[in-house]
């Protein structure tokens, strides 16, 4: 997503998060098959627009959208990333009200955007929102990751058949 396509007022609102030395740091954290940064970039927009067209409290769904995903996770085994699936959510509370002034509203958009894979049910319609978008950009990120490896496989396994044929 290119940052200078998105439209003034959100990134007026966000800017600050943008700049961040930490929250940078998310941009050489893989996910999905792309960056933290960029996926929480595109849950947060994809999420912000629909907010504010709905006259939703979109400020609060900016923010809790772009730091829904504000940890690092370096060096993880497969029992971590899974242990992680569930805890990540109050990891990144806890670096967002560390690092950021959040409201108590983008704390449970952060949270609860894991629900109901962790049992921090939403409280408010902005995190079922910014839960909903989020699950929506992942399963698209996935399944082009999935289908770019698919694609490698098939034409891999077309390449080796076709010497067999010679």
């Amino acid at each position: 997503m290119n940052i200078n396509k998105l439209d003034k007022e959100y990134l007026d609102l966000v800017n600050y998060i943008l700049n961040s030395e930490e929250f940078l740091k998310l941009k050489k954290c893989e996910h999905h098959g792309i960056s933290r940064f960029d996926h929480s970039l595109k849950v947060s927009y994809y999420a912000y627009k629909f907010a504010k067209k709905f006259k939703f409290d979109y400020k609060s769904v900016a923010i809790g959208g772009l730091l829904h995903d504000f940890f690092l996770d370096e060096n993880m085994n497969l029992k971590d990333k899974i242990y992680s699936m569930i805890n990540h959510p109050l990891k990144a509370e806890a670096n967002a009200l560390e690092t950021f002034n959040i409201t108590s509203k983008e704390a449970d958009i952060i949270k609860s955007h894991m629900f109901p894979i962790n049992l921090s049910i939403p409280k408010y319609k902005e995190s079922w929102l910014v839960s909903i978008y989020d699950k929506k950009v992942a399963l698209k990120e996935l399944s082009y990751k999935l289908s770019y490896k698919l694609r490698y496989t098939y034409n891999l396994a077309f390449v080796i058949l076709f010497n067999l044929i010679k």
